[in-house]
């Protein structure tokens, strides 16, 4: 085991992709002193450089290979090879484009293999949405594993209802069994963003998503998943049934600073190839001016908005709700340019200047380090798309959540968080969910409140920051004394030498 050995990795073409295969290559170089390369396209790979940089240690040990990439040929505008900027209904273009990374990677596996003299990469990781990759593994003599980098309960519901469309059948009810989820896990109609509510098997994203997941489950010889064990035991279990694959928990991958809390303000910057709407240190400098448990913290995520009604009603209600105050990353409602100028126009009439007037709220345009903000102490609250990057963070740093799905598997781990661990309240589901200030004002309260359940949300939510603290402990010589993570991705190392 060491430099001589070669691992490629291939994430899709998103942000919340990218960044946790970026941590998974860390890790296993730190870990096994591997080779490995990530090969994704040129602006891509201009990200991860640009993330690379800031950390020397690891700027010679990945490799980043740009693979030629056309997203014109797929109707997609010039420069357009991440999932970003691009409106919701091109985004399935960019799902059908990413299948022509499929010669240009079997290309790459042959080249490194003729440079090693005839042997193979040791494995491919490659993202649950790239089930080619498993052609690719099987024609060049290595084998797949796939990367979900959500949670496993999650995963599981997003591959299941697209692989089979239970929801199809729906006559009276808007509930739904989902295949490989217990009945009494029943699933909501409203759950469903509208593209896979619409699905029928013959439409863009079926047609994307339906053979490149079943490959997935199929084909590869076993899933990573950017979770922790002891946090969703049940994601896990039902996983590993319905894939039939070993299921190895290499989570949470964040910085491990993050997860050493100790009472202070965590100073960690993940590059984000962004400009803060606000520096980093005016949002501490505004954090530290409030009570511990004080503040809701307010993002969708980088992809995600709400829409224009929706954003009234909100800030409508955050100013009612004299309980607590704000700081809320904010960007043009849907319908907008996401990269346009914010108009004040879209809040009540002097919103901002009051909230700045009184220090109740700080608004920040577009991007703000919400690792460091919500390792801050005055925070007691995340309302949340509930993307699993930011669910990850949220709880490593015992902070409660009040979800608000947008898209993806977002409505899936919000259902986790409420209905199995117990930490959340959701305010409303999607662009077109119903949204009053009074609904806002009553969910705030149930999350940031004194009342008893609020504190029981807080306990829970503390002791999941304590599983995955304890999930990454590598400082026993005994394999018992590690953590399930570090133990996870130890196994992992060992079955990529087994034979085939």
């Amino acid at each position: 085991m060491g430099s001589e050995d070669h691992i490629v990795m291939l994430p899709f073409m998103a942000h919340g992709h990218l960044i946790p295969f970026l941590a998974l290559a860390k890790q296993i170089r730190a870990r096994t002193g591997f080779i490995v390369t990530i090969a994704t396209t040129g602006l891509n790979a201009q990200y991860l450089r640009s993330s690379l940089a800031s950390s020397d240690s690891d700027n010679d040990t990945i490799r980043l290979v740009e693979l030629p990439f056309s997203g014109a040929d797929h109707g997609l505008p010039p420069g357009a090879e991440n999932s970003e900027n691009l409106p919701l209904d091109l985004i399935v273009n960019l799902f059908h484009a990413s299948t022509a990374l499929q010669t240009p990677t079997h290309d790459l596996v042959s080249k490194i293999t003729a440079e090693q003299g005839g042997r193979p990469p040791l494995c491919i990781v490659s993202d649950v949405f790239f089930g080619w990759a498993n052609d690719v593994a099987e024609a060049t003599g290595t084998r797949n594993f796939t990367f979900s980098t959500g949670g496993a309960y999650g995963t599981l519901a997003y591959v299941s209802i697209w692989t089979n469309l239970p929801h199809r059948n729906l006559t009276d009810s808007e509930e739904f069994s989902v295949p490989g989820f217990p009945d009494n896990r029943r699933f909501h109609i409203t759950q469903l963003h509208q593209f896979l509510r619409k699905a029928d098997g013959e439409d863009p994203w079926s047609k994307f998503f339906q053979p490149q997941i079943s490959k997935s489950l199929e084909k590869s010889y076993g899933w990573l998943c950017n979770s922790v064990e002891e946090i969703e035991p049940l994601g896990f279990e039902l996983l590993g049934k319905y894939s039939n694959r070993q299921i190895w928990g290499i989570g949470p991958l964040l910085p491990p600073e993050i997860l050493r809390k100790s009472g202070t303000t965590t100073k960690v910057r993940r590059q984000s190839g962004k400009t803060p709407g606000v520096s980093a240190e005016k949002c501490i400098e505004w954090l530290e001016s409030h009570e511990p448990g004080s503040v809701l913290y307010i993002s969708f995520g980088s992809q995600n908005s709400i829409n224009p009604q929706q954003m009234m009603e909100l800030a409508a209600g955050l100013e009612e709700q004299s309980v607590v105050s704000f700081l809320w990353v904010i960007r043009p409602p849907i319908g907008f340019d996401r990269r346009s100028e914010f108009r004040s126009e879209w809040l009540p009439d002097g919103f901002e200047r009051r909230m700045e007037e009184t220090k109740r709220g700080l608004l920040v345009r577009n991007w703000a380090p919400q690792l460091e903000i919500l390792s801050h102490d005055s925070i007691g609250g995340f309302l949340s798309h509930c993307g699993w990057n930011s669910v990850l963070e949220s709880l490593s740093q015992g902070v409660p959540i009040i979800g608000w799905p947008l898209a993806a598997e977002q409505a899936f781990n919000s259902k986790l968080l409420v209905e199995e661990m117990g930490v959340a309240v959701e305010l409303t589901r999607g662009a077109g969910g119903e949204l009053g200030r009074e609904r806002v004002k009553e969910v705030v309260e149930m999350v940031m409140g004194k009342n008893e359940k609020a504190e029981e949300r807080k306990r829970k939510v503390v002791d999941l920051s304590e599983h995955m603290r304890a999930a990454i402990r590598d400082d026993g010589e005994k394999e018992e004394e590690k953590g399930s993570s570090v133990r996870a991705m130890d196994d992992f190392v060992a079955t990529i030498f087994r034979k085939l």
